[in-house]
């Protein structure tokens, strides 16, 4: 079954509601939360690098409100442990029987605060659940529903006391974006409501979470035309071969690119991805599993830079028909 003109419509409009929603209170971000929005309808999750008091737990909170889901917030630190982040199984002395008590990983919209504070370890927790939604503890599983989205932060500037992300976890993120400070209308507008604290404001459901459900799957079923896959291919073929990368994108970001694309498209009002759609997202979602050559970032080389080229010397399928 292929998404029909009237879904791509429909979806746009809900689409287009959830952005407005969030813009009441994080203002002057739209392609961000756009971008997070995409990433929750595509089912991943985002990694937001960013500095501090840009916003990041305000959009979480607000996303959260919008789909009428539960949010929790995660303050990652150096002596947090697994169980801190997943939950974990006591003894109850009256039954006679461990009980499983969860943690906060089990909500709809999970903010991981500074996760490059934790211990690999605890870092690794997050592993399963962000690639299956399930946490296994003692042998059991425990699924965390749908839908379900990790935003995660961490803080650019400020090293000391830091542990680097692992590759295999930068790869189970969707998509890596930065909020960013807000431009000069956008900070007077925060300022006119400063008198209200940022925990206190809340924003009216626009959907609910078996909506965002309904949403996600009708973004899978979105049409791919052949030539915008080896479009796909092509530019994460690119990535391994480049001069400056010693690692490039795995298959898992392959398959994000095409997904992220379909929710992007059918945002759009469209029931068909066009290498635009590609393009638009490419950097978001490849750039941050690259690993480049040491010399390279000595020189200068960003991630972001080499997708850029990577783009530019990459031609997109020109076929329409193809293309469609």
């Amino acid at each position: 079954m292929t998404m029909t003109r009237e879904q791509a419509v429909w979806f746009a409009d809900v689409f287009g509601r959830l952005v407005s929603n969030v813009e009441r209170v994080v203002f002057g971000k739209t392609h961000v939360v756009k971008l997070a929005f995409t990433t929750l309808l595509s089912e991943g999750h985002l990694l937001l690098e960013d500095s501090p008091g840009t916003g990041k737990t305000s959009l979480a909170r607000a996303m959260a409100q919008t789909v009428q889901g539960t949010s929790s917030r995660i303050q990652f630190t150096p002596d947090l442990l697994p169980g801190d982040v997943t939950g974990m199984s006591i003894y109850d002395q009256k039954q006679g029987v461990f009980e499983f008590h969860r943690g906060p990983i089990f909500a709809s919209i999970v903010l991981a605060d500074e996760i490059n504070r934790a211990s690999p370890k605890t870092q690794s927790a997050l592993l399963e659940v962000m690639e299956e939604g399930r946490v296994t503890i003692d042998g059991a599983t425990h699924g965390v529903g749908r839908p379900f989205l990790v935003v995660a932060t961490q803080n650019p500037i400020e090293q000391a006391g830091t542990y680097r992300l692992p590759e295999a976890q930068l790869d189970r993120f969707m998509m890596k974006a930065s909020l960013g400070y807000p431009d000069r209308s956008s900070t007077i507008a925060i300022l006119e409501g400063a008198a209200t604290r940022t925990h206190d404001s809340t924003i009216p459901a626009v959907v609910t979470s078996a909506n965002i459900v309904e949403m996600a799957d009708l973004a899978r079923t979105v049409h791919v035309g052949h030539a915008v896959l080896d479009y796909v291919a092509d530019i994460v073929d690119a990535t391994r071969s480049a001069v400056e990368v010693r690692l490039g994108a795995s298959v898992r970001g392959a398959v994000a690119l095409v997904r992220t694309s379909k929710t992007w498209a059918a945002a759009q009002g469209r029931h068909f991805v066009t290498p635009d759609d590609v393009k638009t997202l490419a950097e978001n979602v490849l750039a941050h599993r690259l690993v480049l050559d040491p010399e390279a970032e000595f020189d200068g080389v960003t991630a972001a830079s080499v997708i850029g080229q990577i783009l530019l010397e990459t031609p997109p399928p020109t076929d329409r028909a193809q293309a469609g």
